[in-house]
This record gives structure tokens, sequence and C-alpha cells, in this order.
């Protein structure tokens, strides 16, 4: 017959089933732990791979960058090199004018009306191209002085236009499209001594 386990026998039972509980709780914590390094190493690998990408969308884009402002460097050095080359090719018509018509004024025959009229064709074409290219004149004559564009070579008294009138244009003034390039140069007119206005002032 078997017999009745003793109290100390059961209490080795007991001590016995709690270390095996303790173990497998020791066990499935260190399960966790290993899955929770797993995934961490998983994200951490993520964010690796993610930054070598935009570290390497940031230098490509440096690189783009630099290669912009170098076109554009070139572009711009170009652009002062060459920028009146247009300008130069409807220039050329105009010397080439100019040319024939010095050799043709040094010619015995030469005929001094033909002689002026090709003089005005070659005016008429510098016109247009300066006209063409933004580059108004300022030929201010019998209009208001303005500082702002003329430029007064001195004053004289007149009877016959209103102080502060251009007189003459010694010298045309130009602007570049919109911007003054040269004042003309004028001669103002200015209050006789003894006009009315100075008699009235003086009585």
């Amino acid at each position: 017959m078997s017999k009745k386990k003793t109290e100390p026998e059961m209490a080795d039972l007991d001590e016995t089933s709690t270390d095996q509980s303790d173990g497998n709780e020791d066990t499935a914590e260190m399960e966790i732990d290993v899955k929770s390094f797993e995934t961490l190493q998983a994200q951490l690998a993520e964010a690796e791979a993610k930054a070598q990408e935009n570290l390497e969308k940031a230098v490509r884009a440096q690189a783009e960058l630099e290669n912009v402002r170098r076109r554009g460097q070139r572009d711009l050095e170009n652009a002062h090199k060459y920028g009146l080359e247009k300008f130069l090719q409807d220039l050329l018509p105009i010397q080439d004018s100019l040319e024939m018509g010095v050799e043709a004024a040094k010619q015995e025959s030469a005929d001094v009306n033909k002689l002026i009229e090709g003089s005005e064709l070659i005016l008429k074409m510098l016109a247009d191209l300066m006209d063409k290219n933004g580059i108004e004149s300022i030929h201010p004559l019998g209009e208001p002085f303005d500082p702002e564009h003329h430029q007064a070579m001195s004053l004289l008294e007149s009877h016959e236009h209103e102080p502060n009138t251009v007189m003459t244009v010694m010298q045309k003034g130009y602007k570049l499209n919109d911007r003054l390039v040269r004042p003309a140069m004028v001669t103002v007119s200015k209050e006789p001594a003894n006009s009315e206005n100075n008699v009235d002032e003086k009585a």
C-alpha cells in the first residue's frame, strides 16, 4: 500500500512547482526581450536606410544646385560678352553705308544732293535701330526746362520765350528704356532785365 506523503514532502512539491513556474516566466520574458530587440534592430535598420536615402538626396540636390549656379554664371558671362551681338548685326549695314558714303564723297564727280540724300537715309536707318532697341532721343526744343533730362549750358534773356524754356539744343540727350543715358545740352531762356515784371517789382 502507498503511504501518504508527509508534510515535508508536500512542501518540496510546492517548491518544485514554484521553481517551474518562475522558470516559465523567465523564459517568456526572455522571448519578449528578444522580440523587442529584433523589432528595435529592424526599426534602426529602417531608420538608417531612410537617413542614407535622405543624405543621398541632399548630396544630389547640392550637386544640382552647384550645376545651376555654374550654368547661371556661364550664361551671365556670355550675356556680357555677346549681349550686343544682335545689335552689332543690325549696326553693321549702317557702318557699311557710312563707308560707302565717304568713298562716294571723295569722287570728283560727287553729287552733293545725292550725298545729303544718302546721309539722311543712313540717319533714318540709325534712328530705326535705336528705336528698335529702346533708345529714345531727347530733343526738347521749345519745351520747359527739365533738370532731370536737360543740362543747362547757359541762360539767355529772351522776349520771345517764356522764362525757363529751352531755346536751343546744343546736343541731343538719350534714354535707354526710360533710363537717362545722357542729358540734352541746352540753352534756357530767362526773363529780360528790363521786362514789365521787373519794372513793377522795382516800383
